[in-house]
Order: C-alpha cells, then structure tokens, then sequence
C-alpha cells in the first residue's frame, strides 16, 4: 500500500506549524485538520476535541513559551491499522521540539536557553485530514532540564534520547511491504509474551526476552525510569522491577498498531491498568487501579526487535493513585 500522499500531508502540515506566527496556528489547524479533530495527549492536556480547541489549548500557550520552535524528526513512517474500530492510514512522527524555552509553561519556570521536549505522534488521516491525533510528550524531562526534579529515584539513566543507531528512521519514501510485515510480526510476537507477565526471576526473564530481542537491544524509557542497554540490564533495571512492582496488571488493549520497512508501533489509551506494590519510582503502594497510556516505537534488526523508544503518561498515572507530580514539584521547587 502507498502511503505518499498521507506522509506529505503531515510533513505539509509540520511546516507550516513551524513557520507560522503563534497567532496563525489556528489557521494552519483549520486547513490540514478537521475541525471535529479527536486529540490525545499527556496529562494536564489528555484528551481534546476540535482542531480549534486543540490549536489554542495546547499549541499557542507552548509556543508562546518555547521560542523558535524546531521539530528535528528521528523516526517518521506510515501504514495501515488493522484494529477493529480504528481502521484506517496512520502516519508516525518521533523526535524532540526544541526551541528557547523563553516563557513558563505549565508552571514550569522558564530557563532562556535551548530545551528539547521528547515527543511521539500518530497521526489518523482521511479524506486529505488529519481527524485523530494522539500526541505523548515527556514532560518530566522538561522539568529536569528547567533544573526540577519530580522523581526521587529511577531504576535506569535519563540521557538525551537519541534516534536510531542506523540513522535511517525517516521513511519519507515508500517501503518494502514485506519488510514491515516482518517487524509487525516480531512486535506482535512480543507484545503476545508481555500478555503472559511470566515469573520475573532474573534468568527466566532473560530467556523470554531473547525470544523477541537482540542480546544488545536498547531500550529508551521515560524520564523517571531511565534508559537501558542490553537484555541482561534490561532485566535487572526495568523489566524485573516493574513486573515486581505492580500487581493485578491488565491489558486493556491498542489503539494503533502498525509497521513499515525495519520500523513500527503502537499506542493505547490507555494500554494497560495496574496498581502498584510499592517501591517502584520510589512510589507508595496503593490499591488504586491506574492507567498507562504508553506508545512504544520500535527498531527491527534481523529477526528480532534492537530498539525501542518509550513514552508513558506518568503524570496521569500518579494523579490516579492520588499524587499530582506537575502541582507537587513546583510548589515544593518554587516555594
């Protein structure tokens, strides 16, 4: 299936948004969205309706704040969503805005120097619009670069998230169909093992995760819980822990699923509930059933997965259990 049309749509679409005065956003919305535009995003934004509304909810007041404002694109590709309900051309975009963090935002103070603000979007298209978005954003690692901490403790390191180790992430041309059927088969295959959340001994872990990955897999977390290289510190840094960490983990399901060439993802809304035991992030027990929205970005190298780029809606996540880390932090950081 070609996707052309759908990917220089969206790459029209970021143009225009970067090369327009803040009071033009709406504009820009109004011509390459419709205007009943379902848009997810991050908590405190969650979930919006209208191009309108999304234009000046989310993008005015964040580039009012962060100047000059750049997408600089790691990861962009297109297909076909198969999930009942959700049918339909999608197109993926992942990378960071960076720009002059200039004016604050969200209450965070502003720095006047450069910020990068991690981010990955789908994209729903038809009838040349854009009708349904869901947008993720580590807004906790904008704090920490504004010089705040929300977390106490982190399993992994929090670097700067690069893009693939290849350097060939951005799909603007079409892709060998048979390609991303073999990436689509090795996500599903190991999305199937996560369903199972077998014993998260240490080896029996390990021996699971090889079904489905490279031993020098890498896996890129969100602030909070750190990035991780290896199946081994994969295990021992995140995988082992979270599993450990929760209890009465159920998959509620995806949204998006889709693949193209070495290249393919996934998000839900939310993709899974779960109460946590305690301990992990240096979090209280709870028995509060949470949601994670999560969308997960994947490299496919050979068989088997070697990278994947992970962003999950924590903020939402403790504000279920009772704990708004956005209010907490800067009150504590700014008092």
């Amino acid at each position: 299936m070609n996707f052309q049309t759908e990917k220089k749509l969206v790459q029209k679409f970021y143009r225009a948004i970067e090369t327009s005065e803040n009071q033009e956003i709406s504009s820009v919305f109004n011509e390459y969205c419709s205007d009943k535009l379902l848009w997810r995003g991050f908590h405190p934004f969650n979930m919006i309706r209208g191009s309108e509304e999304v234009s000046k909810t989310f993008w005015q007041p964040f580039l009012k704040s962060i100047k000059k404002c750049q997408r600089r694109e790691d990861i962009f590709l297109a297909g076909f969503n198969e999930i009942q309900g959700h049918e339909g051309i999608w197109v993926v975009s992942m990378g960071h805005l960076m720009g002059l963090f200039d004016e604050n935002w969200l209450g965070i103070p502003a720095t006047h120097k450069l910020i990068m603000l991690r981010y990955c979007e789908f994209n729903k298209i038809e009838k040349e619009k854009i009708i349904e978005t869901a947008m993720f954003f580590d807004i906790p690692h904008l704090m920490v670069q504004a010089g705040i901490k929300p977390f106490t403790s982190q399993t992994a390191a929090h670097l700067v998230q690069p893009g693939p180790r290849t350097h060939d992430g951005l799909l603007f041309e079409n892709q060998d169909e048979k390609e991303g059927k073999k990436t689509k088969e090795a996500i599903e295959s190991m999305v199937s093992d996560l369903q199972d959340w077998k014993s998260f001994d240490h080896e029996s872990l390990k021996n699971e995760l090889k079904q489905s990955w490279n031993d020098d897999m890498i896996w890129w977390g969100p602030e909070g819980i750190g990035a991780t290289y290896t199946i081994d510190r994969y295990a021992s840094q995140h995988s082992g822990p979270f599993r450990a960490g929760f209890k009465d983990r159920k998959f509620v399901g995806h949204i998006c699923r889709i693949a193209e060439g070495n290249y393919g993802g996934f998000f839900g809304w939310p993709n899974l509930s779960l109460i946590p035991n305690g301990d992990f992030m240096g979090m209280p027990s709870s028995q509060i059933p949470g949601e994670m929205r999560v969308i997960d970005i994947y490299r496919r190298e050979g068989k088997k997965l070697s990278e994947n780029w992970i962003f999950i809606d924590l903020l939402h996540f403790w504000k279920m259990q009772g704990i708004d880390i956005l209010e907490k932090t800067l009150t504590k950081e700014l008092t």
